[in-house]
């Protein structure tokens, strides 16, 4: 048996050249028994190349069943070097094992190759990697060789020696000074748990460097274990390798010198290869059979613990029970409907069947916990949308809205986690994160890792640098991003029209590594909110470490890596709408003594729906944009599930697939809405026959196409992932030969798979749109009935949104709302609301509009005022703010209640020098205080005022800039 069992994947990020994907691809081809992905201190790359190994082995058992029923007879696995591009319908019969492993490099010896032989072992290499990057920033290791003595139980080593070893001929005393005193504590430790790499340089001295390989494993009585040590799955990859080393040390490619590598060589070998590589050493052959027969540990063995959730000796289905069907009464105090009651019937029992409690129990902790500080939240998402959260008060979406089914989340045919996210107010998120690790301990809860990418702008940035291209290049290759990843005659023509030569030699190969560089993953970052909880040591299920965030911790793998292993993630997101809403609430409770939740506001309110047909919804979440301003007007909402349709139409994935203007036509009555069947109608009827949500695009295909639930599940699998690997065409063959086989038109076929296709990573699944629904209604309610309320809300909860602070206080202007100036009499922090005089309530501006003001200058002077300032002096002696903070005052013309011009109370902030007067100036030799005149500053002119007010706080309450030109603009001026 030959294995490799020392790759380095291009998750040992700017090395390694090829995806742990293509090295199990080529392993399974080229015949190899197992290969070991063993980056650099992380297990990262590990689940991809997993996953895909069970895709072969999906494939393969196809293919068997193919043979078998056609009597057909499968090739033997290649031998030999296969060609190189193997057609995608190769046949493969190998599956090659996958052996869990990393490279482990630490400060006081040589690198040392760990391999899980069971899972005691693979929680062992966890734990040691989790302590080498907790004690390290985001993205390093710092590992010692005690670390390894601390947590070797299970493991099996490969000892990597450096040069100096292999130079020193003295002895295990001697070798290689910098670790020689660890050399007989490490053997003895380890001994029979420990192989020395027998590994060529390619350099032309192989036959020499084996020679004296094997005199050190003579010396420290270790046995030779053979690996061709590949960075490459194959050669061709040598340039990118090259390039990756140039941006990895931050140098041209034309001086990369000994970085570079020095031939194509360190990549893959088939079992032929290696064994005319280590012909004279089939010893280091032999001993990979031995020490595959000692490694019994595979990811499949992994078995995720999900928090039991137990509470005051009731059992999580219990409780979980008992809390629902507390929540029913709470939802409907009147009686819930026969349906509703069905439907909490089983979804609690498909839930206990697939053993699920706990993690509905912990997403309903969460949420309990962020209502009892007042925190607003909303779930939304896969399970989300079902009864039992709405029971739980996970969602505020009814579950009778629209026809989504439960087995669309949670599916014991798929087998696959659910899915909850719940967005939380983003000012306050942090409170609910910290709660979790304060809950669970750090040891036991992290956040999904998040796999940043090479996408074009940061491709064609970094390689072009590498390949020593000037900035103003490729400043004009990003300029054209979107040409340049099209056919080559649209890429040579866009490079004509920026005045580049599509035919230079340097350019070509840039271009060339740009798009082969696309895809590689760059480095991790942390998951906007994805949390993972165990019920035992999440260390020893997955490595943790520091994110750049202070105080958060973070696992390795992403959230596509955790569903492929079946471990159950919690979303805890941000959204700056509820930070709005939840504001609104409290100011409507605080002014107008009504009290709302997302729950309980009216409902189906003529009035909103007539503001939204009109466009007016500035500020208003979801419907803000220009394009759905466009829209509102042709849709002409008017119920809820019409607005669930605005949310999720108005999206780059329906506007591509063409789904727009049919449906349009179609709710307009211009064109009859006609199903080409009636089983297909029954999955696009609520959608006039245009599919919008990528339920119905997995409906389509299954019925329409034949797609088994599997296929339909990878499909939608690859409508989420479509913007990092594009593999929705895949399917196209499969999709059109179904739809064919089961009577549709192939015009109509492929028009069906377009409109699939264009959702790309922008399909919106139902329960989505329906979550985010409910948020543009509460959010228009507020509009509607409280303009200067949800205008001070938003501004309050800045940044977010679209608009500007300007737009929004301009559009609650034209609804009435009269909005006053910043006051250092009258203003706060925030922006508040105050009597208008006039029965209503008028929009104060806050401090928090004035730039480079900070919240605690602001409370300063808010403490300090009393029955208010008399003049610019006497907020910096009472208040005691700054010199600067005045002057950023007088710039936004805070002073005017003091009846001092902006230029007034400028001159007297920038008299104020220093924090106390010095002793010369207190006074006058006849203790007489020194009076300078006073200054007669000319008046600023309307136009300086306005520029002033956008330079101090970007909005302005005088005239719009535009009128002052007004008369500027029209024709009789332009004659």
């Amino acid at each position: 048996m030959v294995a490799e069992l020392c790759i380095t994947s291009n998750f040992t990020f700017l090395t390694g050249a090829s995806h742990p994907e293509e090295y199990m691809r080529r392993a399974a081809l080229d015949g190899l028994e197992a290969i070991a992905i063993a980056d650099d201190n992380s297990v990262a790359g590990i689940v991809r190349a997993h996953t895909e190994a069970r895709d072969i082995a999906r494939r393969v058992r196809e293919r068997q069943r193919f043979d078998s029923d056609h009597g057909l007879i499968g090739p033997p696995a290649p031998q030999g070097p296969p060609p190189e591009k193997q057609p995608a319908s190769a046949a493969i019969y190998n599956v090659p094992r996958l052996l869990p492993a990393a490279r482990l490099v630490f400060t006081d010896a040589p690198p040392v190759t760990a391999l899980a032989a069971s899972r005691e072992g693979w929680a062992s290499l966890c734990r040691i990697l989790s302590k080498g990057r907790l004690r390290a920033e985001k993205g390093k290791c710092l590992l010692g060789l005690a670390d390894l003595f601390e947590h070797s139980a299970g493991l099996q080593l490969i000892l990597h020696p450096d040069r100096q070893a292999l130079r020193d001929r003295r002895g295990s005393e001697g070798c290689g000074g910098g670790w020689a005193r660890h050399m007989p504590r490490l053997t003895r430790r380890f001994a029979g748990q420990m192989h020395l790499a027998l590994t060529p340089r390619y350099d032309g001295q192989d036959e020499m460097h084996f020679r004296r390989l094997a005199e050190l494993a003579d010396r420290l009585d270790l046995p030779l274990l053979a690996s061709a040590a590949p960075r490459l799955h194959h050669g061709r990859r040598r340039r990118l390798a090259d390039v990756l080393s140039a941006i990895r040390t931050g140098k041209r490619i034309d001086v990369l010198g000994r970085d570079a590598l020095v031939n194509a060589e360190c990549r893959l070998r088939s079992p032929a290869e290696m064994r005319r590589l280590f012909r004279d050493h089939p010893q280091a052959l032999d001993n990979i059979s031995d020490l595959l027969a000692k490694l019994d540990f595979s990811l499949d063995s992994l078995r995720y613990e999900y928090p039991s959730e137990v509470a005051e000796n009731e059992t999580a289905s219990q409780r979980l029970s008992r809390l629902a069907h507390e929540g029913l009464r709470w939802r409907y105090p009147y009686g819930a409907p026969d349906r509703v009651k069905a439907m909490l019937a089983h979804e609690l029992a498909l839930i206990a069947k697939l053993k699920y409690e706990p993690y509905f129990l912990t997403v309903r902790d969460i949420v309990q916990f962020a209502r009892s500080r007042d925190i607003l939240c909303q779930g939304r998402g896969s399970a989300a949308n079902s009864v039992v959260c709405y029971c739980l008060g996970v969602t505020s979406v009814s579950p009778e809205i629209g026809t989504m089914v439960f087995e669309r989340f949670v599916s014991e045919a798929r087998d696959e986690p659910p899915d909850i996210d719940v967005d939380f107010e983003h000012e306050r998120r942090e409170e609910v994160i910290q709660w979790i690790y304060d809950r669970y301990g750090r040891h036991r809860a992290g956040l999904c890792a998040t796999v940043v990418h090479y996408r074009g702008k940061r491709a064609i940035r970094e390689v072009g640098r590498a390949m020593g291209l000037s900035e103003d290049t490729i400043s004009a290759l990003s300029s054209q991003l979107w040409g340049f990843f099209s056919t080559d005659a649209v890429q040579d023509e866009r490079l004509r029209e920026i005045g580049l030569d599509p035919e230079d030699r340097r350019l070509k190969q840039t271009m060339a590594l740009v798009h082969e560089i696309i895809g590689f993953p760059r480095h991790l970052s942390q998951h906007v909110g994805g949390f993972i909880v165990t019920d035992g040591r999440l260390d020893e299920l997955v490595p943790i470490e520091n994110a750049t965030m202070e105080d958060r911790t973070v696992i390795c793998w992403d959230k596509d890596d955790i569903d492929s292993l079946g471990i159950l993630k919690v979303d805890v997101l941000s959204l700056g709408m509820l930070t709005c809403i939840r504001k609104a609430f409290d100011l409507m409770a605080q002014h107008h003594g009504k009290h709302y939740s997302l729950a309980t506001l009216p409902q189906e309110d003529p009035a909103v729906y007539d503001m939204l047909c009109k466009a007016d919804s500035i500020g208003v979440f979801q419907v803000e944009s220009r394009a759905q301003m466009n829209f509102l007007p042709r849709m002409k909402p008017r119920n809820f599930y019409d607005l669930v349709i605005e949310v999720a139409i108005i999206r780059p994935g329906p506007i591509q697939g063409d789904m727009v203007h049919p449906y349009i036509r179609r709710r307009n009555g211009e064109e009859p809405v006609s199903f080409p069947s009636d089983a297909l109608g029954e999955v696009l009827g609520k959608t006039m026959g245009v599919p919008l949500f990528q339920e119905q695009a997995m409906q389509i295909a299954i019925i329409g196409a034949g797609f088994s639930p599997e296929e339909a599940d990878r499909l939608r699998r690859s409508l989420a992932t479509f913007k990092k690997h594009g593999s929705v065409s895949e399917f196209h063959d499969r999709f059109m030969r179904g739809m064919k086989a089961n009577g549709y038109d192939e015009e109509f076929a492929a028009r069906c798979f377009s409109q699939i296709e264009g959702f790309g990573s922008y399909g919106f699944p139902e329960s989505h749109a329906a979550s985010f629904a409910l948020l543009v209604y509460a959010s228009a309610w507020i509009k509607c009935h409280y303009p200067g309320l949800f205008a001070c809300a938003l501004l309050n909860s800045q940044p977010m949104g679209f608009y500007a602070p300007a737009q929004i206080v301009r559009d609650a202007r034209e609804h009435g709302v009269e909005v006053r100036p910043v006051s250092v009499n009258e203003s706060y922090w925030d922006n508040v609301l105050e009597p208008d005089g006039r029965g209503g309530w008028a929009l104060r501006l806050g401090f928090r509009q004035i730039r480079a003001v900070r919240e605690e200058d602001a409370a300063w002077i808010t403490a300090a005022r009393g029955n208010g300032y008399a003049c610019v002096e006497d907020v910096w002696r009472r208040a005691g703010v700054s010199p600067p903070v005045l002057v950023r005052l007088a710039e936004a013309d805070a002073f005017g209640d003091l009846r001092l011009s902006r230029r007034e109370a400028l001159w007297q902030a920038r008299a104020i020098r220093s924090e106390k007067p010095l002793p010369l100036f207190a006074g006058d030799i006849d203790g007489e205080g020194i009076v300078e005149p006073a200054a007669h500053l000319p008046e600023m002119s309307e136009g300086e005022e306005v520029v002033e007010d956008y330079v101090a706080m970007r909005l302005t309450l005088r005239r719009h800039p535009v009128a002052l030109l007004r008369h500027l603009l029209t024709p009789e001026a332009a004659e």
